[in-house]
């Protein structure tokens, strides 16, 4: 018992190390596409683009709600073209030092009523409204993740969710797929399904964290979801009026 909360605490530590401390760098073959500047310097710090900030501003959805400093999406969206230069050196310097805002860390929780009495707060399904210009932000951090992820094999292939061009009814196709060549083959098929409870709500941070690191996830990216996961704050807000 003490050997593992001996390294789990070595782990905190360094990790703790690499976001507080030393430069960033970031192998070009490691970084995603439309991030970073291909006529930067090799290992050098990643540039976050201005045609990739202006991209996602364009593609967003102008129907959403926003966050709690009050920036709609359709504002950000019709002034792409004056808000891409500043957001991009924005950008640019949080992903460089890890630094994430308060404001970007704070939610305001709708609650949706699904079924049966509006009485019982169990009927109702919370949603989480949060800065735009900082889900813009996420965006990126996102690409970074997966493309290393997926270039370090780091996903197995035959996880299907949370995976682009991968859903229910692929996972279907290839469990089929499997069952019946195994039964073709005269031999039995055991299936066993499991459901985690709010398995999102549940996941540890820092154990999150770790395997990241230990993936081989770069600085950036890796100080700046961690630096996002602390002190997360959330608010619910009914009829206009905000718990404190």
């Amino acid at each position: 018992m003490y050997t593992n909360m001996h390294s789990m605490g070595k782990k905190q530590e360094e990790l703790e190390a690499m976001c507080h401390g030393g430069k960033t760098a970031c192998p070009q073959d490691n970084c995603p596409p439309g991030l970073v500047d291909g006529v930067r310097e090799q290992n050098g710090p990643p540039v976050i683009q201005e045609e990739a900030v202006r991209e996602l501003l364009r593609r967003l959805d102008v129907h959403k709600s926003m966050g709690p400093d009050g920036i709609h999406p359709k504002v950000m969206r019709e002034l792409a073209d004056e808000l891409v230069k500043p957001l991009s050196i924005i950008y640019q310097q949080f992903w460089l030092t890890g630094e994430v805002p308060d404001d970007w860390k704070l939610a305001n929780v709708m609650l949706i009523h699904e079924k049966c009495g509006k009485d019982d707060p169990y009927n109702y399904r919370p949603v989480s409204l949060t800065s735009v210009p900082g889900k813009v932000m996420e965006q990126f951090i996102l690409s970074a993740i997966m493309q290393h992820v997926q270039d370090g094999q780091g996903i197995r292939p035959s996880q299907h969710g949370f995976r682009r061009g991968r859903s229910c009814l692929t996972n279907l196709i290839s469990f089929y797929d499997q069952v019946t060549s195994l039964v073709d083959a005269g031999m039995a098929v055991d299936v066993v399904y499991l459901d985690f409870s709010k398995a999102f709500d549940t996941v540890s941070h820092r154990t999150l964290l770790e395997k990241l690191a230990a993936q081989g996830l770069e600085r950036s990216p890796l100080c700046w979801f961690k630096n996002w996961l602390d002190g997360q704050a959330q608010r619910v807000v009914v009829n206009g009026a905000a718990s404190s």
